[in-house]
């Protein structure tokens, strides 16, 4: 898959494509299904979305809320055979663009589309101006096609991002991973921390949760992706999302660790899967009671993990 950041100076052999538009925050089934339709037999499948997302444009003091990070919306598009994305930067530019004025320069003119496939709740330009029969006119009078993908249901849910956040902050990350069509990951970078786990025998990798959506604070099983390094592979483990009571940290963070794992992550890059929700934070008696709890957390996550 090639990348590209803008919609300016492209190859001939990068133009032309069959493109997917939206934001895909998850990657669910509704966007699988958008990019589904946008394949053409002889075209490059392409991707059309935006970072930052412009709900962080617009609101950037808002509480976090994304599903995955750009590096994890990437991993997650090459995995369903996209051959080019669009990483358009979404700025002071784009975002004063009118919808007309963005299908002639991005579209047109910079993408070269021959075809574009949207969700049948899509909205685009300034002001949210353009929508789905913007795009209808604009194909026939410049000669690309469009296709309009219906919205996804799962027993009668109507699958969102904004479903999923709420699966995830419940706790649920089986009901979430029903609608994403895979499991949530929190991918990133090894970062040191305190290395309290190692002291107490259970060393863990510490991820930032900067920007992205919290789901539930507590214990999960967990399937990780050494994406990175020398130790690439997958493991199964533990992980615990939160603000470490027992210590007085207060900004959240992910600790996950991995079974049977000998080996040095830090400045790798992990994907994390929650798999299942084992129990909220807690404050402890003192280390021994941690321990202990710690303790049974992984046994509990191999039994879980164990029988998936």
């Amino acid at each position: 898959m090639r990348t590209h950041f803008h919609w300016t100076g492209l190859a001939e052999t990068d133009r032309g494509a069959s493109v997917a538009m939206g934001n895909f925050d998850g990657v669910h089934l509704g966007h699988q299904a958008v990019i589904a339709r946008a394949r053409r037999p002889g075209l490059p499948l392409g991707i059309v979305t935006f970072e930052p997302h412009p709900r962080q444009f617009f609101a950037p003091s808002a509480p976090p809320f994304r599903l995955m990070n750009a590096e994890a919306r990437t991993h997650r598009l090459e995995k369903l055979g996209v051959d080019q994305l669009y990483q358009l930067p979404f700025d002071s530019i784009l975002s004063g663009m009118e919808a007309e004025t963005f299908v002639h320069e991005v579209l047109v003119a910079g993408l070269g589309i021959a075809h574009v496939t949207v969700g049948a709740d899509f909205c685009f330009g300034k002001g949210r101006g353009g929508n789905v029969e913007t795009l209808r006119r604009a194909g026939e009078a410049l000669g690309f096609g469009v296709t309009v993908a219906e919205l996804v249901a799962v027993d009668g849910v109507q699958v969102s991002s904004t479903a999923i956040r709420e699966a995830l902050s419940a706790g649920e990350p089986r009901e979430a991973a029903r609608m994403l069509g895979h499991w949530h990951r929190i991918e990133g970078e090894v970062l040191h921390g305190a290395k309290r786990g190692r002291g107490l025998g259970f060393p863990t990798a510490n991820m930032s949760m900067d920007g992205l959506h919290l789901p539930r604070l507590g214990v999960y099983a967990v399937r990780v992706d050494v994406l990175t390094g020398p130790h690439r592979g997958s493991h199964d483990g533990a992980a615990s999302l939160g603000v470490r009571p027992m210590f007085g940290d207060n900004r959240p963070n992910l600790e996950t660790h991995l079974f049977d794992f000998a080996g040095d992550l830090y400045g790798e890059h992990l994907s994390v899967a929650l798999i299942d929700f084992l129990r909220p934070e807690m404050t402890f008696a003192g280390l021994d009671a941690l321990t202990a709890q710690m303790q049974a957390d992984c046994e509990r996550a191999r039994a879980i993990l164990a029988a998936l």
